[in-house]
């Protein structure tokens, strides 16, 4: 996973409330265990609607409660292999928000009218270090959990955290191969 600091660029907008899992990516289209490859199928029943336009930029802004639904983790694959870095929106479901953040893909919780000024603005800025969005005309504040912002900032995925204490867990592993008392903490 890659680390990220800073987002910039031209935003897309999708102003649409309750966008769920099924509507970001079908379920005929799920048959795949890879990561890529599902951006082509992003938002596909709404894509086939005469004038549907999504712009591929860095920065998604979206309506309340996106990502709802079921929790399939192709929805942020989905979305992350369309090319999107940050998805900016009042808020997200607690599932999709974990699995945006564990593919890092980052999830930005802005209040409403926030929302509406960055997706009128065409440009944002996420800087996750300092926890801050900035577009022309404004900026605001967002939370993120400490541990989750760590990761992100780091680039560390379920794996990168196993392997940020390898040291610790081989060191466990000879203490048991030798019948040892373990009293390495992890």
């Amino acid at each position: 996973m890659r680390a990220i600091g800073t987002i910039s660029g031209p935003v897309s907008v999708l102003p649409r409330d309750d966008v769920d899992t099924d509507q970001i990516i079908p379920k005929q289209f799920l048959k795949r265990v890879e990561r890529t490859g599902f951006g082509e199928y992003l938002f596909y029943d709404w894509a086939q609607q005469p004038g549907w336009e999504l712009p591929r930029n860095p920065i998604l802004v979206a309506g309340r409660n996106f990502g709802c639904g079921s929790s399939r983790e192709h929805a942020p694959w989905a979305l992350e292999d369309y090319g999107f870095e940050a998805i900016i929106a009042p808020s997200f479901a607690d599932i999709f928000r974990s699995n945006c953040t564990k593919i890092g893909l980052l999830p930005v919780e802005l209040a409403a009218d926030a929302c509406a000024s960055v997706a009128a603005a065409g440009e944002a800025e996420v800087d996750l270090a300092a926890q801050e969005v900035h577009w022309a005309g404004g900026s605001a504040r967002f939370e993120i959990d400490p541990e989750v912002r760590h990761r992100l900032l780091n680039g560390l995925d379920d794996i990168g955290l196993t392997l940020a204490v390898e040291d610790a867990i081989d060191a466990y592993e000879r203490e048991r191969a030798w019948g040892g008392p373990v009293t390495t903490a992890l």
